[in-house]
């Protein structure tokens, strides 16, 4: 067994059962409704259906990520266990939380002389952050070094592709994302964003389509353009969505229709508190690996 931990954070949405089976560890992010604090736990103490059926009947939602001693609480018995450390961090372009972890890590590198502790910048988030740590976990598996599992995920991060639309404006208008003017035109007409993770790891609209099955054809589209191997990708693929797992599924099948060897590789998960606070019900997600991503 490798004498190191891989642990990422809850913003990776995916299962804690999953992660527990794939034994990594995650820091746990804050969100808050009306005002009131939880512990975004990946569903497991309030589950996810409430939790937007709460956004749907108004309730405020706002997000806090975890501080420099949140993570030197989290990460410190790993060190005192004799362990070194690679974690796979939100991104930093959609989270101050890298800061708060590279400090952590400073101050416990200082404490604990010898022992390694590599922050790694997913530049990503949702399941995105979810193919790259089964990724890392497979290679950990395989008996790869802490030193060479860190320059692999460096090398190959932006491999991981994000794609996103959402068929409800009301959570982009309401977060400042899209105007009340643009919001209100939009759902007149039926458009839907679609969006992806760009390289800097900043959440980019990149085009306007309008009606929802326009844009589950579009978004698989995106998959068939940057796979790799094209129409012949039989890599991990996974879906989130925020309520809306008929829309979910309709992508899933249209990716197994498309892409003839993912038969049952399509993993749909719950997009989380976290991510969800923003996004709010409707929002679908896709991603895959493929050709490097650039601007």
């Amino acid at each position: 067994m490798q004498n190191y931990v891989l642990t990422t954070c809850s913003t990776a949405d995916i299962s804690a059962e999953h992660l527990k089976s794939r034994n990594i560890d995650f820091i746990k992010f804050s969100f808050f409704i009306d005002g009131v604090e939880y512990k975004d736990d990946i569903g497991q103490s309030l589950e996810n259906d409430k939790f937007y059926q709460m956004m749907a009947d108004g309730a405020d939602t706002k997000t806090s990520q975890p501080n420099a001693d949140e993570y030197v609480e989290f990460f410190k018995p790993y060190l005192e266990n004799g362990k070194d450390i690679i974690h796979l961090n939100l991104s930093s372009g959609l989270s101050g939380s890298m800061t708060s972890a590279k400090i952590a890590a400073e101050e416990l590198e200082n404490q604990y002389p010898g022992r390694k502790i590599y922050i790694v910048d997913s530049l990503g988030a949702s399941s995105g952050m979810a193919v790259l740590v089964d990724e890392m976990a497979d290679r950990r598996d395989s008996g790869m070094s802490i030193d060479d599992l860190y320059k692999w995920t460096e090398e190959n991060k932006l491999n991981v592709h994000h794609w996103f639309f959402t068929s409800d404006l009301t959570y982009f208008v309401r977060g400042g994302r899209v105007s009340k003017v643009a919001g209100w035109f939009g759902s007149i007409l039926k458009i839907c964003p679609l969006l992806n993770v760009d390289n800097n790891g900043k959440l980019i609209k990149r085009e306007k389509i309008r009606k929802k099955e326009n844009v589950i054809k579009a978004i698989v589209k995106k998959m068939e353009e940057f796979a790799f191997d094209g129409i012949n990708y039989n890599g991990r693929c996974y879906i989130s969505n925020a309520a809306c797992y008929d829309d979910a599924s309709a992508v899933k099948d249209l990716i197994e229709a498309t892409f003839p060897n993912m038969k049952d590789k399509v993993i749909i998960n719950n997009i989380g508190t976290t991510i969800g606070s923003h996004t709010g019900p409707g929002t679908v997600a896709l991603f895959f690996l493929g050709q490097k991503r650039e601007n």
